[in-house]
């Protein structure tokens, strides 16, 4: 019994990843090969463009002097974090944590690929009011960001915490 919740935590965690993956680099294809053929900014609504940018740096471009001549340093990192990630998913006995962590870990693995291949993470989200934009993204950083929106969120929730009500016979005394 206990082998088959792990099991099924295994699946669940990499079932998850792999689905992130899939969104992160389906769109990415879809961006560079498709839509920013040839590159340009493409005004979705007022507050949101899609523009092509690449990310040599960590989360929004921060310490990139670091890792501009070593990518590969920086992927090494995250796939660290990745396993741990991982591990955790299997490991825990909430559902929407493995969930979240699958999210999280399948985010970053699609950002290390695009480190990998080529140099820097491909980002095209670019939400931004008047003339202040917020740092361009992709749908990695979204999955990552959902994930540890799930993962605070399920925090609230410990397991076991809706435990059924017993009904006592009629008559019985408390």
């Amino acid at each position: 019994m206990v082998y088959l919740k792990l099991i099924r935590r295994t699946t669940l965690a990499f079932g998850v990843l792999a689905a992130a993956l899939a969104v992160d680099f389906v769109t990415k294809w879809l961006i560079l090969n498709v839509v920013m053929a040839p590159p340009r900014t493409i005004e979705i609504a007022p507050f949101f463009n899609l523009t092509l940018g690449f990310n040599t740096g960590v989360s929004f471009g921060m310490f990139r002097e670091l890792f501009v001549d070593s990518p590969l340093v920086l992927a090494g990192i995250k796939m660290v974090i990745v396993a741990g990630l991982l591990v955790w998913a299997i490991r825990t006995v909430k559902p929407m944590e493995t969930i979240s962590l699958g999210l999280i870990a399948g985010g970053a693995t699609g950002n290390v690929l695009d480190r990998m291949r080529q140099g820097a993470v491909t980002d095209f989200l670019d939400f931004h009011v008047g003339s202040w934009h917020w740092p361009a993204f992709n749908m990695a950083d979204t999955m990552i960001t959902i994930g540890v929106v799930l993962l605070i969120t399920g925090a609230f929730w410990p397991v076991g915490s809706m435990t059924p009500v017993q009904k006592l016979p009629s008559g019985a005394r408390h």
